[in-house]
C-alpha cells in the first residue's frame, strides 16, 4: 500500500529516482556492466552515498548471478528487496515505558528542525491522552524556549525551563524532578544545537545525558538526533559524531517533503545501524510519522 503522506514526502526524491529507473529498465532488457555503472549513478544521484551504492549494486550483481535473473525489471524488484532487508523489516517505534516516566533527550544542530520535531512528539503524545513535560535545555537561544512555550501552550503539556545562558544540565534537572512530581508521562529534553565540530556541545550533552543517568536509573530511554533530510551526506557526519558522543537510539529525519535526497534513509540504516524512527513530511502539527522501512521502499519505487 502506499502512503499519500509518504508518496508526498518523497515527491521530490521520486521525480527523478522513478523516471531513471523505468528508463534503464526501458533501455536495457538483459543485465550487463553497463546496466549495474548506470544504476549505480541513479542510486548515487539520490543521495544513497557512493559507498552504500557500490555495495547494493555488488550485491545485486552477485544475487543476480546466484539466481539466474539476466531480466532488468526482476533486477530492480531484488534492489527493493535489499533496500528494505537494510532498513530492517520492523517499524520502530519510540521506547516508551509501560510503567513510570519515559525520558526521551533529543539532540541535533540548529536548523535541522529539533524544537519543532519536540513539539510534534508531543503533540502525539497528548493525542493518546499521556502527560507530557518539556525541558527547554537549548539555553543559548531565547528563541528555542520561546517557541517550545508555544508549542506547550499549544498542545497541552507542562514546560521547564530557566534563564538565557543557564546551565541545560541543571533545567534537565528540575524538568525530571518536576515530571517526576507530575506524574508525567513523558520528559522530552531540548538541547542547544550549535555546529556539531563544536566539543563543548558535545561535552554538554553527555553532562545532561550523566544527570538524567543520575537522577532516574535507566534514563534517557531514548536519545533521538534530529537530522534534516536537505543536508544529504552531511547528515551521516552529524550522526557519527552525535553518536560517538551520546550513543543515538533513533533518528528524526525532517524536511523530507523539500528534499531531493530522500535516499537518505539507506545510507544512514546501512552504515551506522540506527533506526530511522520518525519522518518529517510537512508543517501540520501531525506531519511527523512512525517510519516504516517496507512503505518507504514501496513508495520509493512506485509508478
Amino acid at each position: 500500500m502506499i502512503l499519500d503522506y509518504l508518496k508526498k514526502g518523497l515527491s521530490k526524491t521520486r521525480e527523478g529516482f522513478v523516471g531513471k529507473i523505468e528508463e534503464l529498465v526501458t533501455g536495457y532488457k538483459k543485465l550487463d556492466d553497463d546496466f549495474f555503472d548506470e544504476l549505480e549513478e541513479i542510486l548515487i544521484q539520490a543521495d544513497i552515498g557512493a559507498v552504500t551504492s557500490m555495495e547494493l549494486v555488488e550485491r545485486l550483481k552477485k544475487e543476480a548471478h546466484e539466481q539466474k535473473i539476466d531480466d532488468s525489471s526482476e533486477a530492480i524488484t531484488l534492489l527493493k528487496k535489499q533496500i528494505e532487508r537494510i532498513m530492517g523489516h520492523d517499524s520502530p517505534h519510540l521506547n516508551l515505558q509501560e510503567n513510570g516516566l519515559t525520558v526521551i533527550l533529543v539532540v541535533g544542530v540548529n536548523g535541522a528542525g529539533k524544537t519543532t520535531s519536540i513539539g510534534k512528539i508531543a503533540y502525539t503524545l497528548r493525542q493518546q491522552g499521556k502527560k507530557v513535560v518539556l525541558a527547554a535545555g537549548d539555553t543559548f537561544r531565547a528563541a528555542a524556549t520561546e517557541q517550545l512555550e508555544r508549542w506547550a501552550e499549544d498542545v497541552g503539556a507542562s514546560i521547564i525551563k530557566q534563564n538565557e545562558g543557564a546551565d541545560p544540565a541543571s533545567v534537565a534537572y528540575d524538568a525530571l524532578q518536576s515530571a517526576k512530581a507530575k506524574n508525567a508521562d513523558v520528559l522530552l529534553v531540548d538541547t542547544a544545537g550549535r555546529l556539531h565540530t563544536k566539543v563543548n556541545l558535545m561535552e554538554e550533552i553527555k553532562k545532561i545525558k550523566r544527570v538524567l543517568e543520575r537522577e532516574y536509573p535507566g534514563a534517557p530511554h531514548e536519545t533521538l538526533l534530529v537530522v534534516d533530510a536537505t543536508t544529504g551526506q552531511n547528515a551521516i557526519e552529524q550522526a557519527k559524531l552525535f553518536n560517538k558522543a551520546t550513543g543515538i537510539t533513533g533518528i528524526v529525519l525532517t524536511k523530507l517533503d523539500g528534499s531531493a535526497k530522500g535516499g537518505i534513509v539507506i545510507p544512514i540504516a546501512d552504515r551506522l545501524e540506527i533506526p530511522v524512527k520518525l519522518i518529517g513530511v510537512g508543517e501540520g502539527k501531525d506531519d511527523l510519522r512512525q517510519f516504516s522501512p517496507k512503505d518507504y521502499a514501496d513508495t520509493l519505487f512506485s509508478k
